[in-house]
């Protein structure tokens, strides 16, 4: 008899799906969710690539990580996330914070990263608007911009 996995916060671990990327405007918004860890980490990274992708062709001037939903990340997700900075950079783009839970926080103020991710909370321009429309996909309408 096999036992049935127990329920987590951990989504990406039960599907292997990366983070969705949505276009809100000109921001590609990434949206991980519960914790990101050694095993969840390269999901996150391939969702931060994809996100870049529409920067690179213009269709999106910077790349916002919503952390609202992150319960918990260590030092691979943190290094997921200075990685695709520097990809950003590269790229002369830049990737956004918003909303990320007090354990995220202080993990960036400990190491000094904070200082690498501009932070777009609540009030980020255009979060308003776009959160009351619904997303668009990256992906779906290749023309739009």
């Amino acid at each position: 008899m096999s036992e049935r996995p127990e329920r987590s916060h951990r989504p990406d671990r039960e599907t292997e799906a990366m983070p969705g990327v949505d276009i809100f405007g000109r921001a590609a918004v990434v949206r991980p969710v519960g914790e990101i860890d050694i095993d969840t980490a390269p999901s996150l990274s391939r969702a931060l690539a994809h996100a870049l992708t529409f920067v690179a062709t213009s269709r999106a001037d910077r790349v916002v990580a919503d952390c609202s939903r992150v319960t918990f990340c260590d030092s691979s997700g943190l290094n997921a996330l200075i990685a695709a900075r520097l990809r950003a950079v590269e790229a002369g783009a830049t990737i956004h914070l918003a909303n990320p839970a007090p354990q995220l926080r202080r993990l960036l103020q400990i190491t000094g990263a904070a200082a690498l991710f501009p932070r777009e909370d609540p009030a980020w321009p255009g979060a308003a608007t776009a959160l009351r429309q619904a997303p668009r996909r990256a992906g779906d309408h290749p023309d739009d911009g």
